[in-house]
């Protein structure tokens, strides 16, 4: 069987997915598009700081803090749906749950960056270790990321390392890489050793689940703390943030094994058709909270955070609701999941939508909160550049938002490259 299957892992080293050459370049092309265009912005960043960016005093918070809300989502939602396999024991998802846990290590990976590059002084993140605040939710925060992300790591080995020991005869780099992360160990693990490192994916999956639940939702408790921001001074934000995470997640998960699984067999079709209805049931979920945030100080008109809800709606930006959050990310996906239910592309194709048209609904909750000014008149009361309620990201923004983007991608495809097994191509 392990001759079989380091014969399955060798075959598999030419792609990643059964699809054209063409469709390979054609992602590669964009690969390379969005890394050159990301590397001005990651010189932009390294030699100006922040001066190329559209923020200022009244905005402090743009594009790097919505994208790290949108990728740490990401990160939380594929990590909680691997849980359904090491801690609820559904075995229809066994097969994929190890992508599962990579894709959530590589999410937070690129929201550690975004959060990173937002830092007034990046070489000063470590002083939340060194001076802790235990009454400061920010610190809080990054605490509950650095266990899950040691979490991640270790329950990621133990996923993996079987078919990290099988691979050690690999040729190339893959067998190398086996090798190293298995400390150059010759024989196969014995039944018992993989009855140990499940045990110990259950507890770290167990404990990973509310840890998961307490960092994201923090991220929303954060928001709600700022008293003076009317729209996010609600108890419904941290439960939107963890329903926004499970639905992101799931879809970019869903769209992942939709594409990319090699084996285009009755397993795949049924794995996409449940992912699908998860899919389904959250993003139906996800329009409830939204209607139950709007419609409340909407319907009457009334109330300080109305103002910044019709500048969301009806002001100069009012497209990215309407448009993108609305229709690309809810009406045409719920379509595709509703009418294409048993298509496994339809039911992908929607997974990629919501994952990717998601930063909209990430923008919509961190910029009405602070476009609208605390005191009437204050626009009016100091002119500089540097003090204007008004937001729209530059291009250094946007550059280094697909820098980021481009590194995740690589992360992504080197894992599946490197480990077969991620995508089916060692499961015995």
């Amino acid at each position: 069987m392990e001759q079989m299957n380091l014969a399955d892992q060798r075959g598999s080293q030419v792609s990643i997915s059964p699809g054209s050459r063409a469709l390979m370049v054609a992602g590669a092309v964009i690969w390379l598009a969005l890394f050159v265009f990301g590397l001005h912005g990651l010189y932009d960043r390294l030699a100006f700081g922040s001066l190329k960016t559209a923020m200022d005093s009244y905005i402090p918070w743009g594009l790097w803090v919505s994208s790290y809300i949108w990728f740490i989502g990401l990160s939380a939602g594929s990590f909680l749906l691997s849980t359904l396999v090491y801690v609820f024991k559904l075995k229809q998802l066994e097969k994929v749950a190890p992508l599962a846990l990579v894709v959530a290590l590589i999410t937070l990976i690129m929201a550690l960056l975004s959060i990173w590059f937002d830092l007034g002084h990046m070489g000063r993140f470590y002083r939340v270790y060194l001076h802790p605040n235990f009454r400061s939710a920010m610190a809080w925060m990054v605490w509950l990321y650095t266990a899950y992300f040691v979490l991640l790591i270790f329950e990621t080995y133990f996923a993996l390392r079987a078919s990290l020991v099988r691979g050690r005869s690999l040729p190339g780099l893959a067998g190398g890489i086996s090798r190293l992360l298995t400390g150059g160990r010759q024989q196969a693990l014995s039944e018992e050793e993989v009855r140990r490192d499940r045990r110990k994916v259950t507890i770290l999956a167990t404990v990973g689940i509310p840890l998961a639940i307490a960092f994201h939702g923090g991220v929303g408790a954060l928001f709600a703390t700022v008293v003076a921001r009317d729209v996010w001074h609600t108890a419904i934000y941290p439960i939107i943030f963890l329903v926004g995470a499970f639905l992101s997640g799931g879809a970019l998960f869903t769209g992942l094994i939709a594409f990319f699984w090699p084996k285009r067999d009755d397993y795949w079709r049924a794995t996409v058709r449940l992912l699908g209805r998860v899919t389904l049931g959250l993003l139906l979920l996800e329009a409830l909270l939204t209607w139950a945030e709007l419609s409340v100080p909407m319907w009457y008109g009334v109330g300080p955070e109305y103002e910044e809800l019709k500048y969301m709606l009806f002001g100069p930006y009012g497209w990215v609701f309407w448009v993108v959050q609305l229709g690309l990310c809810t009406l045409v996906p719920l379509i595709l999941l509703v009418s294409g239910g048993k298509s496994p592309r339809a039911t992908g194709w929607a997974g990629i939508l919501i994952a990717v048209t998601f930063l909209s609904t990430r923008l919509n909750l961190v910029l009405p909160g602070l476009v609208t000014p605390e005191l009437a008149g204050l626009q009016f009361s100091y002119h500089d550049g540097r003090l204007i309620y008004n937001y729209l990201p530059s291009w250094p923004e946007w550059q280094l938002l697909a820098f980021v983007i481009s590194v995740g991608i690589a992360l992504f495809v080197f894992a599946v490259k490197m480990l077969p097994t991620l995508t089916g191509r060692d499961v015995a």
